[in-house]
């Protein structure tokens, strides 16, 4: 049957015509594009062969991105990027400095190229490539990398992690916070701070480069982790009093860093679980920076409840994170997050619109997103209590 042939009902209203419309025509291109004659045709026929390329290749890069990622721990591991960072070198030259065999070298090497993590040069040489040169410049991003191991473990069988079947979850026991009863009591932290600490001065350049905090008199960094968010703000104002909340094991990991770096009295560090316990008063603006979409919506709820006790009427939280629904970085929140903290066990990406109705919820009086630089990397609400 035609996908126009059979007539819509004339009560239908606007939207739900138009919603009407819109799966017929899904319908009808799903069955096109699923045809092998068609694919054979678009693929052959000048005006379409370029489009029919371009999906050819999206489809095989679905399949293919474990592969390419697992090229991408290689290099990490072997430290690919610094060596060629020296300068190009020949394979028997980066054989011996990554102690591969000359095959092997040669093998990565070529796969590195295709990824645009290396580039090829006359004589079998190779130097570093322009994702290479920004993963170097990167240092948080080689971090996760690494951690990402226990990721891929955890989505061996997403089927069963999507049932909510039981199964190991490395990332659950790397987050002691999505297992334990009580989190403040844990002290297994060291490892899940210092990869949050890696990749925090990005996100804090971002953030505060979209908010000055130039009119606050005191900064509260609720699940400020070890600072490093919180030290940044600092130095970007001078006069900005600097409050941390966190549990008490990664608060004094905090304490550790800000007192080297601020002077005497200037840092104030706050152990608890902001769950459970009341944060602290005095501050005219806190922050939440990667924490909310860490949690289901009810302790997510309850954070922001918790945030608003602790600020006057006037205050104003900020509220940092990727967020699903982003345009253009589709895939980072609804894909990578999506099933990220679905292995973790706790939490799930929002869209700016949840968030703000959770802020309502909790008090706020209003919110708005204000423009980062790199969306697909973190965006930024401000609510105002």
């Amino acid at each position: 049957m035609d996908v126009f042939s059979s007539p819509l009902e004339p009560a239908l209203p606007g939207g739900a015509f138009r919603s009407a419309l819109r799966e017929r025509w899904l319908r009808f291109r799903n069955r096109l594009i699923a045809n092998a004659g068609f694919q054979r045709w678009a693929a052959g026929f000048p005006f379409t062969r370029a489009v029919a390329h371009h999906h050819e290749r999206a489809l095989f890069d679905l399949v293919a991105g474990f592969v390419y990622s697992q090229v991408l721990v290689a290099c990490v591991r072997l430290q690919v990027f610094d060596v060629l960072a020296e300068g190009p070198l020949s394979v028997g030259a980066l054989a011996q400095r990554l102690s591969l065999p000359a095959h092997a070298t040669t093998r990565l090497m070529k796969a590195a190229v295709a990824l645009d993590l290396a580039e090829s040069l006359p004589h079998d040489r190779y130097a570093l490539g322009r994702l290479g040169a920004a993963l170097r410049g990167n240092p948080s991003l080689t971090a996760m990398i690494e951690h990402h191991a226990m990721l891929y473990a955890d989505l061996a069988d997403p089927v069963a992690l999507l049932r909510g079947q039981p199964t190991a979850s490395n990332l659950a026991a790397f987050w002691p916070y999505a297992r334990n009863a009580d989190p403040a009591m844990s002290e297994d932290v060291r490892d899940y701070s210092a990869l949050m600490a890696s990749s925090q001065a990005l996100i804090a350049d971002q953030v505060l480069s979209a908010y000055p905090l130039h009119r606050h008199r005191r900064l509260l960094d609720i699940g400020g982790g070890e600072g490093v968010f919180l030290a940044a703000a600092g130095q970007r104002v001078s006069h900005l009093g600097l409050m941390l909340f966190d549990l008490p094991a990664v608060a004094q990991r905090a304490a550790l860093r800000l007192n080297s770096i601020a002077p005497p009295g200037r840092a104030h560090i706050y152990a608890g679980d902001f769950l459970r316990d009341p944060l602290p008063a005095g501050a005219d603006v806190a922050s939440l920076v990667r924490v909310l979409h860490d949690h289901d919506d009810a302790p997510a709820l309850a954070i922001l409840r918790n945030a608003r006790a602790a600020l006057s009427t006037g205050g104003v939280l900020l509220i940092a994170e990727p967020m699903s629904g982003t345009a253009g970085a589709e895939p980072v929140g609804d894909a990578y997050f999506g099933f990220y903290l679905a292995a973790m066990g706790s939490g799930r990406p929002r869209t700016a619109a949840e968030i703000g109705a959770l802020v309502r919820e909790a008090g706020f009086s209003r919110s708005r997103l204000v423009r980062t630089r790199s969306p697909l990397i973190v965006r930024l609400l401000v609510a105002t209590a």
